[in-house]
């Protein structure tokens, strides 16, 4: 009976390595077209699990993203209303905020987040440093190159962090295309008066609000700077907040009565009397400068990189 056993074994074992060995060529041709190369490189984020990582912009598609590792491998990124992108601050000081239209291919940064139901990372923070930022603005208006430098890079991301490198460099002497992030084009403005002491809306300053609104709904990749300023009336104090108050009362009214995105907004700002228009000697005068001043602005950057046709919505 032992002999029997052991005569046994070895053939099993013969039987199911054939089994084995026959099955990929069997179903082989059937199973590969269910999965793309790209597919199997987008890793999922279990729903709820905490990850921090950090990676460079591949491509982007909405609010989504792609954001690849240095271990090649991808993640899905969604960014909401309620995620902080700002830059890396320095010694006792914190980093400027923008606006998620900035985010360009090519800029790396970290991401913090948690998995949703779908395997994405939706990012509650996203940080990156200014000269990345620049690098990446310059690269973008190269877009040409670039694609041709991706057919060629097959996912490689040496190569792709060996552009970033490389536009880096040449950011330094690009002054004829971006001397500075804060260069960009005003689209559209508006001015709004208040009465004295007031910091709420009138019927006209809310029409000239409305109209600006329509205006900014059909536009993309923009942002909306608010500055509120006062005449010269009162105290130093007082007049800070007053002009701040002035600011968040149009923050507020575009952001619920017409649904703009607060990621669209650059942080209000209250100058107080600093900033007059007009001679506040006069009473003229003191009601020009009582006002907020609402602006739509464009990146010069983004406005060159989409020169070239990009299938990405803003």
């Amino acid at each position: 009976m032992r002999i029997n056993e052991n005569f046994r074994l070895p053939k099993l074992m013969i039987g199911l390595a054939l089994l084995f060995a026959i099955t990929p060529l069997a179903y082989g041709q059937a199973a590969a077209p269910q999965t793309t190369a790209v597919e199997r490189n987008i890793q999922s984020i279990p729903n709820g699990a905490k990850l921090k990582f950090k990676g460079v912009v591949i491509a982007r598609e909405g609010e989504t993203f792609r954001i690849r590792d240095r271990n090649r491998t991808d993640y899905q990124v969604l960014i909401t209303n309620d995620t902080s992108v700002k830059a890396n601050g320095g010694f006792l000081r914190s980093g400027k905020r923008y606006p998620v239209t900035e985010i360009l291919r090519g800029l790396i940064v970290e991401v913090e987040g948690r998995g949703d139901s779908q395997g994405q990372l939706v990012a509650d923070k996203i940080r990156f440093d200014e000269s990345d930022m620049r690098a990446a603005i310059t690269s973008d208006t190269r877009v040409t190159p670039v694609e041709e430098n991706q057919q060629r890079m097959a996912g490689q991301m040496d190569e792709l962090y060996a552009v970033a490198a490389e536009a880096r460099t040449e950011a330094a002497n690009a002054n004829t295309r971006i001397n500075d992030l804060d260069e960009v084009d005003v689209q559209e403005n508006v001015a709004v008066t208040f009465r004295v002491n007031s910091a709420v809306l009138s019927p006209e300053a809310k029409q000239q609000l409305d109209e600006f609104a329509a205006k900014a709904a059909n536009a993309k990749a923009y942002s909306i700077e608010v500055a509120g300023h006062t005449d010269s009336t009162g105290s130093e104090a007082k007049n800070f907040r007053l002009s701040r108050e002035r600011a968040d009362a149009v923050v507020q009214y575009l952001a619920v009565n017409h649904k703009i995105p607060l990621r669209r907004f650059v942080t209000p700002m209250g100058y107080g009397k600093t900033e007059a228009v007009a001679d506040n000697t006069t009473v003229t005068g003191r009601a020009q400068n009582r006002r907020v001043e609402v602006k739509m602005l464009l990146n010069r950057g983004m406005s060159q990189s989409r020169a070239t046709p990009a299938s990405n919505k803003p």
